[in-house]
């Protein structure tokens, strides 16, 4: 079938909306007619950091839509539901089967080479193929195949434009508080960098009644909604020292952190900034490098470590946040901003100056 999509055309290339043609969905597939697609800094990473021969491709792993065609051997989703995507897992791997489905045995060839595992390409242009199948989805299309693993069965009553974001940025942020690190009442935590990710871990652990929350950002913009999830912020231009600021505020150090800046002089600092064996997650994608110093990690027996999505299995915690949001504990939709699909390069200017904190495409 024919479909647009917003391909890469080579890489470092903006986006193009262009016509491509996609696969009907095999056994294991389901056809998904997209609502609304977060766009993630990953995607637009992605566009520069893969190799040139992985080009022309489609991204997108934030897709909110309703299933359209559903594969025979597809069990528990069926035509007209409507569906949050996430990452694949293979749900039978060692590390699967222990709920450890974001470090999946098979993790790179299901999310991040482009094709189906046996090297076909569901997507096509005038015969020659197109790499996609991005986290199992390439939802940055009107249309896209996924599987069942990585669809996630919503209520139809709620707006997909607002939860388009919960497949990855928010579900992010929040399992990183809810499932890593699990601060308590007593703890204190400061995240580097509010954006969505950010934001999210600070609503999480708002709702966690973490005693002390932390956000550390130069945007005035991210610094107020981020006081209004409960936050005290700190401006890292108009401090001399960011380190000991966050110190003094914490009473001698955070007892976690979490960066999603992925720059190395900010890492630092945030390993810096924590109290004897105090635990950072680095979350950011975009360094090849981290600088740590080695003499504050080994004398404050501190811990610097990754996540991937959390260590959330979106099954459980897109389900599990939206509950928090019916509650009015992850208060979230003010962070959305909508925009036409067409207007992906507009939307992309306007994440990376920080005009707006998520950008959602709306097909």
């Amino acid at each position: 079938m024919q479909t647009r999509a917003a391909v890469v055309e080579a890489k470092g290339e903006p986006f193009t909306m262009t016509e491509v043609e996609l696969d009907e969905p095999r056994d294991d597939e389901v056809l998904v007619r997209m609502v609304a697609t977060g766009l993630c800094h990953t995607d637009i990473t992605m566009g520069s950091f893969l190799p040139e021969e992985m080009f022309p491709n489609v991204f997108g792993h934030e897709g909110a839509g309703v299933v359209e065609r559903v594969g025979a051997g597809v069990r528990g989703l069926d035509e007209g539901d409507h569906v949050v995507m996430s990452f694949r897992s293979c749900r039978d791997c060692a590390k699967c089967r222990a709920g450890q489905v974001g470090y999946c045995d098979q993790t790179l060839l299901l999310n991040y080479m482009g094709m189906r595992m046996d090297g076909s390409t569901s997507l096509s242009r005038d015969g020659r193929p197109v790499f996609g199948n991005f986290f199992g989805q390439s939802s940055l299309a009107a249309h896209a195949l996924a599987y069942a693993d990585n669809c996630v069965k919503v209520d139809a009553g709620l707006d997909l434009r607002l939860l388009a974001p919960y497949g990855c940025g928010f579900q992010t942020g929040a399992g990183t508080v809810l499932n890593v690190l699990r601060p308590g009442t007593d703890d204190s935590l400061v995240v580097y960098g509010v954006g969505a990710v950010g934001l999210a871990a600070i609503a999480a652990a708002a709702a966690e009644g973490v005693g002390s929350i932390l956000a550390v950002d130069p945007l005035e913009s991210r610094r107020a909604v981020a006081e209004k999830l409960g936050a005290t912020t700190v401006d890292p231009g108009q401090t001399d020292d960011v380190v000991e600021r966050v110190k003094e505020l914490t009473g001698g150090g955070a007892a976690y952190a979490i960066d999603t800046t992925a720059i190395s002089a900010v890492v630092k600092q945030a390993q810096q900034s924590l109290a004897a064996r105090g635990t950072l997650v680095a979350l950011g994608l975009g360094a090849e490098e981290y600088a740590i110093d080695a003499i504050d990690l080994l004398q404050g027996g501190k811990t610097v470590r990754s996540s991937i999505e959390g260590d959330s299995d979106p099954q459980e915690m897109v389900p599990r946040l939206l509950e928090m949001r019916a509650a009015g504990t992850f208060p979230m939709d003010d962070l959305v901003t909508t925009c036409p699909a067409e207007e992906v390069n507009r939307a992309v200017a306007d994440v990376t100056s920080g005009a707006v904190v998520k950008p959602v495409l709306v097909w």
